[in-house]
């Protein structure tokens, strides 16, 4: 019995998965799955292709920096900054933000797929073809932004700010508008719109609409 016992603690030793290690120096690939890394201080980093799954970054700083393909999945990021840095296809699934900034970022090909985001700062930052499904984007801003060909399909974009932003071939199906600001900002492509969708968001004369819609009679709307 007891050379069993050694032999079952060695299997499950053999098949169990293996710890990051969080003294790792930042490089590309390098795995900090789950870590803490709370006031990390890297701008200007090469993460490109890193692990931060389920990381703790708040309050970090990984401004101007290459994270792409990274997968941030899972990851906690208040008031962490990403500004100007390279995210293209980077996996912020199921991640959570607050007041988090990607201003000037490249999110090409991200996944943000039921991304919890409050109040974030995606102001001309380049999110064509994200996929923003589901998630939550209450009070963010993307003014100035590329959101085109991005599906933000039955996401909720409460108040969410999108004055000036490209949203060519956007997709809005079954999403929350209420409140979102789109005053001189060309829906005109953008797919997935329905009459009670506008309804309920702001615009003015110079929002750009799909022919079938029509400019709804509250608009515009008073400061937020």
């Amino acid at each position: 019995m007891r050379i069993l016992a050694v032999v079952l603690l060695a299997l499950t030793g053999a098949f169990s998965p293996a710890l990051a290690d969080c003294r790792q120096s930042p490089e590309p690939g390098v795995d900090w799955k789950g870590c803490s890394k709370q006031m990390l201080q890297l701008p200007n980093s090469d993460l490109t292709g890193a692990n931060l799954q389920g990381a703790f970054l708040t309050g970090s700083l990984l401004a101007d920096s290459r994270l792409a393909e990274a997968d941030l999945s899972l990851t906690e990021l208040v008031r962490t900054s990403f500004e100007n840095s390279d995210l293209s296809g980077a996996n912020f699934e199921k991640a959570l933000a607050h007041r988090a900034s990607f201003a000037g970022a490249i999110l090409q090909n991200a996944r943000l797929a039921k991304a919890e985001f409050v109040r974030v700062i995606f102001d001309e930052a380049d999110l064509s073809n994200a996929d923003m499904t589901k998630g939550e984007f209450i009070r963010n801003s993307f003014q100035s932004a590329n959101l085109s060909g991005a599906d933000l399909g039955g996401s909720n974009l409460s108040r969410a700010l999108f004055q000036g932003a490209n949203l060519a071939g956007a997709s809005f199906e079954k999403a929350h508008l209420y409140g979102a600001r789109f005053e001189d900002t060309d829906l005109a492509s953008a797919r997935g719109l329905t009459q009670a969708q506008l309804d309920s968001s702001c615009g003015d004369a110079a929002t750009k609409l799909p022919p079938d819609l029509v400019s709804p009679t509250t608009w515009p709307c008073a400061p937020d």
